[in-house]
């Protein structure tokens, strides 16, 4: 099995400050359930390394349609590419909740036909009732997750229970922890110990985090988005503020490494499929995303990228052993659910950035 390292699972940051521009794309939005879909090709964008290695040849294969899949490495790259024109290319895109959110407000999303994907019932319930999207009606979701303390019990020498275990850390683990940059991420940690949203939308709510993490700073080895991972299990840090999923590496090189929820909570961040305005293959790409929710498909994925997914039918099929060595895999939706799902918080993710900039250069 191959393991991800790249900055793939970026799809989990925020929307920052996107110029969306509203355009209704190149192509008509009727979908012909009819249409030959073999007479059809796709472009699929997607982050590197997030997908079995055999996706497009597999589709083919079961479809009749060929697939080009482009890469992107950040929710704000492809964003870029699908709002600088009116037709970029690009059938079936990618990118975290929010940003789906927001590139639907902008008008480049096509409303999904349900028809075209009956495979949305092997979904559990929960996985319809997100905050960006209730319903799924412009988005389908792909993989999700939760942010948490990934750490080495021999290193730390304790079992970590809350946010304040890495922002104000024990002498013993100074200058032994890391964080994460990306901005939303960056800002969670004290969010959550202020007994606030990780949605704030306040100027006061995130002056005093400004404040917190100014402090936290000095006491860190580093921010770090993609090799927090390495650092743990080099021993050059004890414990780290990590996306689920992303632990699941450090645990499959290091068994004792550990993963856990701190007690004030965290975030559900979800990664989406959607389908472009503009595309002329909207069929096929219903019929992509179709595909993508069969049961044996996300079990395959789940077991490549070592993320969780949001489809029940899958998860009851991964392999014992799998879930036993990385039980995150298996994580269940109400705890999922328990945490704040991360949305757009418009004009206000400028402040987010602002925040981030500042305490990086600081």
């Amino acid at each position: 099995m191959r393991f991800i390292k790249s900055a793939a699972i970026l799809a989990g940051a925020t929307v920052t400050a996107l110029a969306l521009t509203s355009c209704s794309g190149a192509s008509d939005d009727a979908i012909d359930p009819e249409a030959d879909i073999t007479e059809q090709s796709l472009t699929v964008s997607i982050w590197a390394d997030y997908y079995p290695e055999t996706l497009a040849a597999d589709f083919e294969a079961a479809t009749g349609v060929p697939v080009t899949i482009v890469n992107h490495a950040t929710n704000e790259e492809v964003v870029a590419k699908l709002t600088a024109s009116a037709d970029s290319g690009i059938d079936v895109a990618f990118v975290s909740g929010q940003y789906a959110q927001a590139l639907n407000e902008a008008g480049l999303l096509q409303e999904l036909d349900k028809s075209l994907i009956p495979n949305e019932k092997n979904l559990y319930p929960e996985a319809l009732e997100l905050a960006y999207d209730e319903g799924n009606t412009y988005s389908e979701p792909y993989a999700w997750g939760t942010t948490g303390l990934c750490y080495r019990p021999d290193l730390t020498g304790f079992a970590p229970t809350s946010w304040n275990d890495l922002l104000n850390p024990v002498p013993e683990l100074e200058g032994k922890t890391t964080m994460l940059s990306t901005e939303r991420w960056m800002a969670l940690p004290a969010l959550k110990m202020l007994g606030e949203s990780v949605n704030s939308d306040d100027p006061a709510v995130l002056e005093q985090v400004k404040g917190q993490l100014e402090k936290t700073k000095d006491t860190l080895l580093a921010f770090d988005d993609t090799t927090f991972y390495s650092k743990l299990v080099s021993g050059e840090a004890a414990m780290v503020e990590a996306w689920d999923g992303w632990c699941n590496y450090a645990i499959a090189e290091d068994p004792t490494v550990q993963f856990v929820l701190p007690e004030e909570g965290s975030d559900l961040w979800v990664d989406t499929m959607t389908v472009l305005k503009s595309s002329k293959n909207k069929e096929a790409a219903m019929a992509f995303v179709n595909y993508i929710l069969e049961a044996d498909v996300q079990s395959y994925v789940a077991s490549t990228i070592l993320y969780a997914v949001p489809n029940q039918a899958a998860v009851e099929s991964l392999d014992p052993a799998l879930v036993e060595q990385f039980p995150n895999l298996a994580v269940d939706p109400a705890t999922l659910l328990e945490q704040e799902t991360v949305v757009d918080v418009g004009e206000f993710s400028t402040e987010y950035t602002r925040l981030a900039t500042e305490i990086m250069a600081g």
